[in-house]
């Protein structure tokens, strides 16, 4: 089964060490969603705009701690979407962003970098 994460999850982020034993498959901008910051991870919902992710291969016991991770609060639900390598689990934020800092860029990593940069 594959997994596309888009924040904290991904390589070199504060929770990626959950990504220790997933087969990196490649990064795919997911198009139809938001990215919006919730201070140390971010939320997706369905949206205007794309996301950028990060799309791995996992077993059933990374899925169940991710899911543990994730869901438990009801926070976030899993939903299954489309990939250039195929299809995989995503976590949609369920709360409402009402005040949160949308994140236009739709990428987490490069989340403090300013825009007018790369107009240089």
């Amino acid at each position: 089964m594959r997994i596309i994460v888009y924040g904290s999850l991904r390589r070199k982020q504060g929770n990626s060490h959950w990504m220790t034993n997933a087969q990196w498959l490649g990064d795919y901008t997911i198009p139809g969603y938001a990215l919006y910051d919730l201070g140390h991870y971010p939320a997706v919902v369905s949206g205007d705009g794309a996301v950028y992710g990060e799309v791995y291969r996992i077993d059933s016991t990374i899925l169940a701690e991710l899911d543990a991770l994730r869901t438990k609060s009801g926070e976030y639900k899993r939903i299954l979407i489309g990939t250039p390598y195929g299809s995989a689990w995503m976590y949609l934020y369920q709360r409402p962003v009402t005040g949160l800092t949308l994140l236009p860029g739709g990428d987490w990593v490069r989340r403090h970098e300013d825009p007018s940069d790369e107009a240089g």
